[in-house]
């Protein structure tokens, strides 16, 4: 399948699979809305704008490549890292960190949020892949970053995945704060076991 059809496909099963998706299941189960990032100016919420402004520069760098590629040489192409191989590399880590992000979202079960949810408790899952990782999650956004730079290497996506590595780095660290003052004792112990990332 040509790239410029790929791309927009992937997109599209990414965002229904790792975000709509677990999200409707976790809302029919429970009835909470798992999407947490509310309108307020402090840092949770402020990382959570810039989150969807990131994937809103993705889908257009991806649309433009896919059906506006007179336009495609203004996103500044890195010519010297459109390899086939790396090209391969990076539909290889898109496929692995798609898989890898929907199994970790099934294994969290209700306990699925986006942003941090302070209203309603929910279990500190710590089997399956989040035995090897505490952010699997996010671990399979950073992997999807990279891969997209590696198949359409330009100034955008590397703009997109140097942000988005610098954003989960901070809301990472704002949900380990959250953990440890909600589950104590029972995080500690698992963050000593399982490494941030693998």
């Amino acid at each position: 399948m040509p790239l410029k059809y790929f791309l927009p496909l992937y997109l599209f099963a990414y965002f229904c699979a790792a975000f709509f998706w677990r999200s409707f299941v976790v809302w029919k189960r429970t009835g909470v809305n798992p999407i947490v990032f509310k309108g307020s100016d402090d840092a949770h919420d402020f990382i959570g704008r810039i989150f969807t402004l990131l994937f809103a520069l993705i889908v257009g760098v991806v649309l433009v490549y896919s059906f506006w590629s007179s336009l495609y040489i203004y996103l500044m192409p890195i010519e010297w890292l459109e390899y086939s191989w790396l090209r391969l590399t990076g539909i290889v880590l898109l496929l692995s960190s798609l898989v890898w992000t929907v199994i970790a979202q099934a294994q969290m079960g209700e306990s699925w949020r986006i942003g941090i949810d302070q209203s309603h408790r929910t279990n500190l899952v710590q089997s399956g892949v989040f035995s090897l990782s505490r952010n699997p999650i996010f671990l399979g956004m950073m992997l999807t970053l990279f891969g997209l730079f590696l198949v359409i290497p330009n100034a955008l996506t590397l703009l997109t995945l140097g942000l988005g590595v610098l954003l989960i780095q901070i809301q990472v660290r704002l949900e380990e704060e959250f953990l440890a003052r909600t589950h104590g004792e029972e995080y500690i112990l698992y963050r000593r076991r399982v490494r941030r990332w693998i």
